[in-house]
């Protein structure tokens, strides 16, 4: 683990596997729940985690370089169900790759219970993990300029839904109605660091929402 200074009152904490990442993140939000941290936010990514608004952040660093991470903690809350239809343009190749049926990526991928590992990209994005490492999948080698909203897509680890259209790269094999970003909703995003997710699988003709 290796912590350096950001500015006067933050720090960026690097850790080697995104699996820490989390574990981390997990900790640090307890500490802080409990009033034995004080930090205002608390930002995870793939491999790092950020926390802004720290007080005495030269002890806090010493401490947090000593620190064992326990495993991540289950989340209390309920699991997120994301409705989908798997029906992406790119559900043949990603079969392909996993050396299965086209039919059965929506089991494989509905079967996994997903954890958002951190958010970016887009507001309302969030990087999901759960599958086995054997089904990573590359990402295109030509970005697409538009993925509509709601694409359901996958690339590296990560499974990820756009929230809104937007350029992307990664492969897509479904769809779902859910509207994930809503700058008038409390809270605005459904899909938040820690948050577990499940994808739901529907037919064409059913609502994925």
């Amino acid at each position: 683990m290796r912590v350096l200074p950001v500015g006067r009152d933050a720090l960026l904490v690097e850790v080697s596997s995104g699996d820490e990442a989390q574990a981390l993140h997990a900790e640090l939000l307890r500490r802080r729940a409990e009033g034995s941290l004080r930090a205002g936010e608390i930002v995870p990514a793939a491999r790092t985690v950020l926390l802004d608004g720290v007080s005495e952040p030269g002890r806090l660093a010493a401490e947090l370089t000593a620190l064992r991470l326990p495993p991540v903690p289950p989340r209390a809350a309920e699991t997120v169900e994301i409705p989908v239809r798997y029906d992406g343009p790119d559900l043949a190749d990603v079969a392909a790759h996993w050396g299965v049926p086209a039919g059965e990526v929506a089991r494989v991928h509905a079967a996994a219970v997903f954890r958002v590992a951190f958010c970016g990209f887009a507001p309302g994005f969030g990087y999901l993990t759960g599958l086995p490492a054997r089904y990573d999948v590359p990402r295109r080698p030509t970005p697409r300029t538009a993925v509509p909203a709601g694409a359901v897509a996958l690339a590296g680890p990560y499974t990820g839904v756009y929230p809104r259209s937007s350029p992307g790269g990664w492969q897509l094999i479904g769809t779902t109605d859910l509207v994930l970003w809503d700058p008038a909703r409390v809270p605005a995003a459904v899909l938040t660091p820690g948050t577990r997710v499940r994808f739901v699988p529907v037919t064409a003709s059913e609502p994925a929402a």
